[in-house]
């Protein structure tokens, strides 16, 4: 019997942030409306909203409730196309306060303003040949404190361009590099879509530990 505590994974993909909750001591069940047959724990393809109505009581006994709501709505990849996408980011929150457990809520730059007191990480701050800024609400009493920013020494690659000796990927779009970007990211599982969407494991597995000493005190 699995007696790790439950990490409610939402919206989960391809498991790059699932990934990092396991690494750092936790049981990962994972959420989400499409399938995912990469992804690396256990999983219940559902419409979040429709999970946590179903299965409400299990939502609330799990120690951890991370949710990655879908970020085309504030991306700026998706503000060029002029696609339409849903904005998830205050109905998630709706349900995770009304759940009342601890919740870790990620999401990219051009959702700040929406996200309450967020805490920035770049892959310099894990040695990750990747800037890939990310920026994480936490609530229901757990907090975080952001590590130190690193100087960005290294230019980016574009979009789409291939990844040149020196530079970090951006290893968003269409871009090249799948394998490069899987040494990476540290997701060998993942594929190109995959890694678009994903958080780097370092990231979560950083924050997994922070939650285990905050859930010891």
């Amino acid at each position: 019997m699995d007696t790790r505590p439950v990490v409610l994974d939402l919206y989960c993909c391809q498991g790059g942030a699932g990934k990092g909750y396991d690494l750092s001591g936790f049981r990962v069940i994972g959420v989400d409306q499409d399938p995912q047959p990469r992804y690396p724990f256990e999983f219940v393809q559902m419409d979040v909203f429709a999970f946590l109505s179903t299965f409400w009581d299990v939502a609330s006994r799990a120690a951890l409730v991370p949710a990655s709501p879908p970020c085309q709505f504030d991306s700026e990849t998706q503000r060029i196309r002029s696609n339409d996408h849903p904005d998830l980011i205050g109905p998630t929150r709706i349900v995770l306060d009304m759940l009342g457990r601890p919740y870790v809520m990620e999401n990219v730059r051009g959702a700040v303003p929406k996200l309450r007191d967020p805490v920035m990480l770049c892959g310099t701050m894990f040695g990750l040949e990747t800037y890939r800024h990310r920026y994480f609400e936490t609530g229901g009493g757990f907090i975080l404190e952001a590590p130190d920013h690193p100087t960005h020494t290294h230019t980016q690659a574009k979009m789409g361009r291939p990844v040149r000796d020196g530079q970090y990927g951006q290893y968003i779009g269409n871009y090249s590099g799948v394998g490069k970007s899987r040494k990476v990211m540290e997701m060998p599982w993942a594929s190109r879509e995959g890694i678009r969407e994903a958080i780097p494991p370092k990231y979560t597995q950083w924050i997994g530990e922070r939650f285990m000493d905050y859930r010891n005190q």
